[in-house]
């Protein structure tokens, strides 16, 4: 069974989401997306700067499997991304909540109040 903290919020597309302060977030991907992945190889990765609407595609995510979009949980702009991801893709896949996440987003509080819970997340994976 996929690991799904308590205190992150989730998108139907399977990135996570974790308020750093109000109207700051950090995102990254779910244990559960990284494990039909595979073996992560190579993120590219959206800039800072850039803005961004929910469920859009904001970058890529390859593995030795596939390519795969990475879609922003979030409408707003990015302030930062992970950039030691281009030298450790395989974070994705050994530390999804810690050290790989993947960017950072300046968006609203409502917005993410809206993601699943971890519950709703579970069941939304047929579990």
């Amino acid at each position: 069974m996929s690991e799904l903290p308590a205190q992150l919020r989730y998108s139907k597309t399977h990135e996570w989401v974790a308020q750093l302060a109000p109207g700051h977030f950090r995102v990254g991907i779910t244990d559960h997306a990284q494990e039909l992945l595979g073996d992560v190889v190579f993120v590219e990765l959206p800039q800072a700067g850039q803005e961004v609407e929910a469920e859009a595609a904001c970058g890529v995510i390859e593995s030795v499997k596939a390519a795969s979009d990475l879609y922003s949980p979030l409408s707003g702009k990015i302030v930062a991304s992970n950039t030691e991801l281009a030298d450790n893709p395989q974070w994705l896949n050994e530390k999804p909540y810690d050290q790989g996440w993947i960017f950072e987003i300046e968006a609203a509080d409502g917005d993410f109040a809206k993601l699943l819970d971890a519950e709703a997340y579970q069941q939304s994976l047929g579990a």
